[in-house]
């Protein structure tokens, strides 16, 4: 294969490049994921399209790459989608509510895989935060699928059911800038598209890329603007909650302005320790949930069937105490 052929399109800067064909770009990127690009010639592709910026038809084509190559989870039988919760980046400033999210949606009767990074460079991961809960990440796909097939909520880290896209992630260390698997691996539901995949981005340009894509994969997404890069509602200020559903969306919140009320009773301390210490005190209802990640979670409880309209989701979810 002729990579300047491709890097002669793309790397022309952002006002001069040329985006690629759905067909090319599958190609490229399961060239990519199958080890055939040498390093140079990756890098110099990598940093181009971080340049030029993938269109939604490239994104989409390199998802579809990446999920051909990946291995599968069996979703359950049975009405209610499982819910999927990527978590690459972890939380800084603030408190990790991912794991939080995922043990209620258990709590409501909705399975759950969370994918993720096993560490997030200095940030608060949502595997450092389950290990303080007891929730051990699988170490094979096998254990991964006994986990979820039991308890209901399991932890992958990325490696599990995509290692080529595991290694795309790590040349963040080397090239020193996020590159187009970051957008991608959130967007990855490795139950084949049977799963409700939680699909959230810092930025409303990516939020609109990865829309389109999703959509013209019939995927159900319930997508919002990520806190921190985490796929959970921002508990100051809830974003906009947005369904894709059947090539359709839906809003069904609107994002706010100002503080919610219950922002106060985030912990002081973000550590993984005190955000599992919280977390604790939610779940025992020791602890009032801010209201943006309850509208989350009744979001959830209708788009993955477990509630038969956003209605009975949001009574469930107010008479469950949380």
């Amino acid at each position: 294969m002729n990579y300047s052929h491709y890097i002669k399109e793309i790397g022309r800067g952002a006002q001069g490049a040329r985006d690629l064909s759905a067909e090319d770009a599958e190609q490229l990127y399961a060239a990519i994921l199958d080890g055939g690009v040498p390093e140079l010639e990756l890098g110099a592709i990598l940093i181009a399209l971080r340049v030029k910026g993938e269109t939604a038809t490239e994104l989409g084509a390199f998802l579809d790459a990446a999920e051909a190559r990946g291995y599968r989870l069996k979703a359950p039988a049975g009405e209610i989608r499982p819910v999927v919760l990527p978590s690459y980046n972890g939380a800084r400033r603030g408190t990790n509510l991912t794991p939080l999210l995922a043990m209620l949606l258990r709590r409501f009767g909705v399975p759950v895989l969370v994918h993720g990074l096993l560490e997030s460079f200095g940030h608060v991961s949502s595997a450092q935060v389950f290990r303080e809960l007891g929730v051990m990440p699988a170490a094979s796909l096998q254990q991964a699928q006994q986990t979820f097939d039991q308890e209901g909520l399991v932890f992958a880290p990325l490696s599990v059911f995509s290692p080529a896209l595991a290694e795309q992630l790590a040349l963040r260390a080397r090239l020193g800038v996020r590159h187009c698997a970051h957008s991608l691996v959130k967007m990855l539901d490795p139950f084949g598209g049977a799963g409700l995949l939680i699909a959230a981005a810092t930025h409303p340009h990516y939020l609109d890329t990865m829309s389109e894509a999703l959509s013209a994969r019939n995927r159900t997404a319930l997508l919002l603007r990520a806190t921190e890069g985490e796929p959970f509602a921002n508990p100051h200020r809830r974003p906009k909650l947005e369904l894709l559903r059947d090539g359709d969306s839906q809003t069904l919140f609107e994002a706010e302005g100002g503080g919610s009320k219950t922002s106060s009773q985030l912990p002081e301390n973000a550590d993984a320790r005190s955000t599992a210490e919280w977390t604790g005190k939610v779940l025992d209802k020791k602890s009032p949930l801010p209201l943006p990640l309850a509208n989350q979670l009744a979001c959830c409880l209708y788009a993955s069937g477990a509630a038969r309209d956003l209605n009975e989701a949001k009574a469930r979810v107010a008479a469950g105490g949380v």
